[in-house]
């Protein structure tokens, strides 16, 4: 230890003197060995540096990637807020913008939903848009195809009772199925199918994934709450939480 002290000493001494810069490429083997045994000893006796040295590490990422996501949050104000398209629900003067990228099929997006209404429910002053974003195969764009098209078709309120009853339905969506849950929801079964498969459903899923790409979105739930992007599953309470610092 009082060899890896004084060589430690000297290395700091010379650092801190241009003239005599620490040159570790200098060294010889043997020089180089001493000092490899002293810092490995070193970590062997004191093994919660290795730890510690991880935690500042996964520390600075974060606060990086919490820098970063500010500034993509920023950048694409305008298509996470106003893009003209995505459902607008909760209280659409409300105070503070929800935003939430889910697909049907995800298990955290349905844990999600309930959770997301209550959030509503108790703050009252809270905007949410929705956002289409398939992205575990065939049977998420299927549904979510379905769920536009409900909008496209018959307006605001038959895409929130299709929006609900997808985050809790179980079967495979293939057409027919699709078309006897909307006429269980009062709505035209054959007009919501026949729009499926439309240019315009098909824009606003394209565009919804090419936000997420700006975005750097790679799984759901994806929430942006304010200025925050929330990348995950988060439960009740921690959403309040973040609302509240939104409001300041």
């Amino acid at each position: 230890m009082k060899r890896f002290l004084a060589s430690t000493s000297l290395c700091i001494a010379a650092l801190s003197d241009p003239a005599h810069a620490f040159d570790i490429t200098a060294m010889n083997d043997a020089e180089r060995a001493v000092l490899q045994e002293e810092i490995r000893a070193y970590i062997m006796a004191n093994p919660q540096v290795i730890l510690d040295s991880v935690n500042q590490m996964e520390a600075q990422q974060q606060e990086q990637q919490a820098t970063d996501d500010l500034a993509l949050v920023a950048a694409n104000a305008q298509a996470l807020f106003e893009d003209g398209y995505s459902w607008v629900g909760g209280n659409p003067e409300g105070d503070i913008t929800v935003v939430e990228f889910l697909d049907y099929r995800c298990g955290y997006c349905r844990k999600a939903h309930d959770e997301v209404a209550d959030l509503l429910s108790k703050d009252g002053n809270i905007r949410l848009i929705v956002k289409e974003l398939p992205i575990l195969g065939e049977a998420s764009t299927v549904s979510s195809r379905f769920a536009i098209a409900a909008k496209q078709v018959a307006g605001d309120d038959a895409y929130k009772a299709v929006h609900d009853a997808l985050m809790t339905y179980g079967g495979q969506p293939t057409a027919a199925a699709l078309g006897r849950l909307a006429e269980s929801l009062g709505l035209d079964g054959a007009a919501i199918v026949a729009q499926m498969d439309s240019d315009d459903v098909t824009m606003e899923i394209s565009k919804t994934r090419e936000l997420a790409q700006r975005l750097a979105i790679r799984g759901t739930p994806t929430f942006v709450m304010g200025g925050q992007l929330v990348r995950g599953y988060v439960p009740l309470d921690a959403m309040q939480q973040i609302v509240n610092e939104e409001r300041g």
